[in-house]
C-alpha cells in the first residue's frame, strides 16, 4: 500500500508518517520507483506510535523499541521497560503535584485568613509569621 493509503488506515498524516520513517521507527520500506510501498503491519505500527506518544512518549524514547529484528518484529522486553520508565516519571509527577497542592492550600488558607480580618496566632509558625507579616504591611492606611 502506499502511503496515502496507510495514513488513511492508520490515522497519521503522510508527513508524520514520513517522519517516523526518517528516525526508523517503520524499519526498512520497500520503494517502487518513487514511491514508498508499506506493510498491512505497518497499519499497526503507526498506531502503536501515535497511541504511545499520547501516552506522553517522546519519538526518541521509541527508538530502542520499535527497531525490528529481521522477522519485523518489535522489541517488547524493551517496550515493557520503557512503560516502567515512564510510571515511575509520573508517579513522581504525581507526588510532586500533591506537594504543590498542599503548598497551595495552605496559601490560600494563610491568604483567607488574613482577609477574614480573624486574630492571628499568638505563636505563628515560620510560614504564617511570613503571611502575618503580610497582612499588617497591607493593612497601613
Amino acid at each position: 500500500m502506499y502511503i496515502g493509503q496507510l495514513a488513511k488506515l492508520s490515522g497519521a498524516s503522510p508527513k508524520a508518517i514520513r517522519h517516523y520513517e526518517s528516525l526508523g521507527l517503520l524499519g526498512d520500506v520497500v520503494r517502487l520507483g518513487v514511491y514508498r510501498v508499506y506493510r498491512q503491519q505497518d497499519v499497526q505500527v503507526v498506531q502503536w506510535i501515535k497511541q504511545a506518544q499520547s501516552l506522553g512518549f517522546r519519538l526518541s524514547e521509541l527508538g530502542k523499541v520499535f527497531k525490528q529484528d529481521a522477522d519485523g518484529q518489535l522489541d517488547w522486553q524493551e517496550m515493557n521497560r520503557q512503560i516502567e520508565h515512564k510510571r515511575t516519571a509520573v508517579h513522581q509527577e504525581i507526588v510532586r503535584l500533591q506537594t504543590l497542592e498542599a503548598c497551595l492550600q495552605a496559601m490560600h488558607s494563610e491568604i483567607n485568613e488574613c482577609l477574614s480580618g480573624a486574630p492571628l496566632a499568638a505563636e505563628p509558625t515560620p510560614e504564617q509569621a511570613k503571611f502575618y507579616a503580610f497582612c499588617a504591611a497591607d493593612e497601613s492606611p
